[in-house]
């Protein structure tokens, strides 16, 4: 039996003709992500395919963004082009979620660190570590990338990120990074490196502000649980 393509199929049931007369809305997730990968394999359409593979992650186009082409091969009919083509569809929506909402230029509160950097690192695999530099007004001077890691650990230099709040003349930093496991709470090595940070800040009258955490929708801060 060879695969349906979606102009083969009944008009009443092309995602695309549905578009054309009814508008984007009123598809479904798995009617969009049909349109882009447009036929299915020899035993399901494209909708059904795509189905199929929304439900293996709970129906979560945020789970689904950090998917890699390995784990969309494990569906017949998902190969590399069919899914480079989802992967790039999903970080142009990632993209344009963070061109809708312009850094702030000022932060103050550590939910709005977490707002700031919730877009770039909450569909991430692996972890990665930034800082935020801010003048003495809480103004945003700049975000820096100081590593990136496994899917457990990112490397983060104290001699890294002072560096960087002295070559800007940051007087306030904070510190951020994720946690790809979903579960915000900071393990050992978070504390012993947010002391580190403090204490070495603090002798270059350099303020830690905070250590803000990002898993998936939520976060820890560390100036919220009274620990700096």
């Amino acid at each position: 039996m060879d695969k349906l393509t979606i102009n083969q199929w009944a008009v009443e049931d092309r995602p695309r003709e549905k578009m054309m007369r009814h508008g984007a809305r009123t598809l479904s997730d798995a009617e969009l992500l049909a349109i882009l990968i447009g036929s299915g394999n020899t035993e399901e359409s494209a909708v059904a395919l795509m189905q199929r593979v929304l439900a293996a992650c709970n129906n979560d186009l945020n789970r689904l963004g950090k998917w890699g082409v390995r784990d969309y091969a494990r569906f017949k009919g998902m190969g590399p082009a069919k899914s480079l083509t989802v992967m790039a569809a999903l970080e142009l929506g990632k993209r344009r979620r963070q061109q809708e909402q312009p850094d702030p230029e000022v932060v103050a509160a550590p939910r709005e660190i977490y707002e700031l950097f919730q877009p770039m690192l909450c569909d991430l695999s692996n972890e990665e570590f930034w800082v935020l530099l801010l003048n003495q007004a809480s103004h945003v001077i700049n975000k820096v990338r100081i590593g990136s890691g496994g899917i457990d650990h990112a490397p983060a230099d104290v001699r890294i990120v002072l560096r960087e709040a002295l070559l800007q003349y940051a007087t306030q930093i904070a510190l951020i990074h994720n946690h790809p496991s979903g579960n915000p709470h900071p393990g050992n090595e978070d504390r012993r490196l947010t002391q580190l940070v403090q204490q070495a800040a603090r002798i270059m009258n350099i303020r830690l502000v905070d250590h803000v955490i990002i898993a998936g929708g939520s976060y820890y801060s560390f100036a919220d649980e009274g620990l700096l």
